[in-house]
């Protein structure tokens, strides 16, 4: 049987099975990203957007950070991805923020969406999105 069918999509949001989401909207970014000469001489503006699904813990986050998942902590991981040099694909980038994400172990599922904001003058965006589970 392939990994996919052993998966269970997480429902949204709810106290009755321990999920809660957390997310980063519009996170811009620089990268060297693309297959085209010219897209390797000069970093493009890159969007980025994040839907952890994610175990909440036994109780009470008795409001510590230790007890959640650290939204600056997922932005850090991402942010170092394009800093380590160029990608070909945009699909490449997605699943490398995805495993970083998914670091954690209380991250059940990450979507990621990623978008070349500056591609055509008549386009706002064009980008992948991608959606990725803890097996388990």
């Amino acid at each position: 049987m392939s990994q996919a069918k052993r998966v269970q999509a997480l429902p949204v949001a709810d106290g009755r099975t321990g999920v809660r989401h957390v997310f980063v909207r519009d996170l811009q970014l620089l990268c060297r990203i693309g297959v085209y000469r010219h897209e390797r001489r000069k970093d493009q503006r890159v969007r980025v957007n994040l839907d952890l699904a994610v175990r909440e813990g036994e109780g009470e986050t008795a409001d510590r950070l230790a007890a959640v998942v650290d939204y600056e902590e997922i932005v850090e991981r991402v942010r170092r991805i394009p800093a380590k040099g160029h990608i070909n694909l945009i699909e490449t980038l997605a699943e490398r923020i995805a495993e970083a994400c998914l670091v954690d172990e209380r991250v059940r599922t990450a979507r990621v969406r990623v978008e070349k904001l500056d591609v055509f003058p008549d386009a706002a965006s064009v980008g992948v999105e991608i959606e990725r589970f803890r097996l388990g």
